[in-house]
């Protein structure tokens, strides 16, 4: 029996639950009232994440003046061609987020994360995006880190997604077809995930008779995450057999571990070829590497760096690195651009740390790009009563046509940000 009542608009979450299965409906007309907004030209189809581990240095970065008429700060001038492509957000953070670098996990959650107490996380931004619309492409999304495994890419369940931070083996899931044997061996792995989900589900379906109602709700939870699960599997194994897109990039030979903006590069050019061949649309890139001597100009670590303490020439080093990293993203949003792409992606850079010397989450450093919003403006909020950053992220799900109401902390759509 369905869960709707004939007559009126479904939700995009109407499912149909029958022997113990809860079985999401596709997009149905029935349901464009209630899920997404009328068609817009300017709707966004992906979303990129970028995430800096050790901050940016406000002063460097925040521009003098707000809205339309802002000074370009000494970070954005190299950008400025771009000027109405992105906005600047100072002023912002995640309500509830303390921690230092143990925020991290937060920063496309939101998840309020108190030092000294235990809590679990809940989704990203990123992956609530690719959970509704990631069936679209082969890969639902990518999260990627450039120098470890850890990510702030969480699944409905507050799991961590582990990231791929080898960009090498990134190329060559993305556009190297693998052998005939392999793509069969990836085949039958499908298929066995898929038993496999079919015995959980009768385990299930048994245990639910012995459990009280709570319970029996929580259960159901899972059970539906279960039959997504293998919704993507299925989905998947139609990709197996799929020829791999052809691309103009050289597949990567080394990587510069002296040279963490290098890296940075290196993934931000396999991501654009991603993007322009619609193998994913939705993307986290979490920087965090800490090899900088590479630089001309350095000869500290960037961890070091950052804690500067104010020193005079330690925050010289740290500007050369923190510039090249924007540098970076500004050639990313150009090559977006170039290839009529930004106005249908969203690009973020952020971090977790305002103020990375002090370990300090407060006025995180933002940077919103594309997506078809009206840019060239600096929203600036108040840097000692923060404005809430998840704000931003529920304008960002709304772009893409996803009408939740909330998301984490939220409080509505941000103020400023011209639709």
């Amino acid at each position: 029996m369905s869960t709707y009542t004939s007559g009126k608009s479904l939700s995009r979450r109407t499912v149909l639950r029958g022997a113990g299965v809860s079985l999401a409906l596709p997009l149905l007309d029935a349901m464009i009232p209630a899920f997404a907004k009328a068609p817009d030209d300017r709707r966004a189809k992906r979303f990129v994440g970028v995430s800096l581990a050790l901050g940016l240095h406000n002063p460097n970065l925040v521009p003098e003046g707000s809205g339309r008429d802002y000074q370009a700060s000494r970070y954005l001038r190299s950008i400025q061609d771009l000027r109405e492509d992105f906005t600047i957000v100072s002023g912002s953070s995640h309500p509830g987020v303390t921690g230092g670098h143990s925020a991290e996990g937060s920063i496309f959650s939101a998840c309020p994360n108190m030092r000294g107490t235990t809590s679990r996380n809940t989704i990203s931004l990123d992956q609530l995006m690719a959970k509704h619309l990631g069936h679209e492409t082969r890969f639902p999304s990518l999260v990627l880190n450039t120098a470890r495994e850890s990510s702030p890419s969480y699944t409905e369940t507050g799991a961590m997604i582990p990231a791929e931070n080898n960009a090498i083996r990134l190329f060559t899931r993305l556009f190297v077809d693998d052998r005939p044997d392999e793509r069969e061996r990836q085949a039958e792995l499908i298929r066995q995930g898929r038993s496999v989900m079919d015995a959980v589900a009768a385990e299930a379906k048994s245990l639910q008779r012995e459990l009280g109602s709570s319970d029996r709700d929580k259960l159901d939870a899972w059970f539906s995450g279960v039959r997504d699960l293998e919704q993507r599997l299925v989905a998947n194994e139609a990709w197996v057999n799929r020829p791999k897109p052809k691309v103009d990039l050289a597949k990567p030979v080394a990587i510069p571990r002296d040279n963490e903006v290098a890296v940075e590069r290196i993934f931000l050019d396999i991501v654009h070829m991603a993007l322009a061949t619609d193998s994913t649309r939705f993307v986290t890139l979490h920087i965090t590497g800490n090899g900088v001597t590479g630089i001309e100009g350095v000869d500290e670590s960037y961890h070091g760096l950052s804690h500067h303490g104010m020193d005079e020439e330690k925050l010289r080093q740290l500007a050369i690195v923190e510039q090249a990293a924007i540098d970076a993203w500004g050639d990313f949003l150009r090559k977006l651009k170039s290839g009529s792409l930004l106005d249908e992606t969203m690009v973020l850079l952020t971090s977790n740390l305002g103020n990375a010397s002090s370990h300090d989450n407060k006025n995180m450093p933002v940077l919103f790009a594309g997506g078809g919003f009206k840019h060239g403006r600096h929203l600036a909020f108040d840097q000692k009563n923060n404005y809430p950053l998840p704000n931003l992220y529920l304008d960002a799900l709304h772009r893409l046509g996803l009408e939740e109401e909330s998301f984490a902390t939220s409080t509505g759509t941000m103020d400023g940000l011209d639709a």
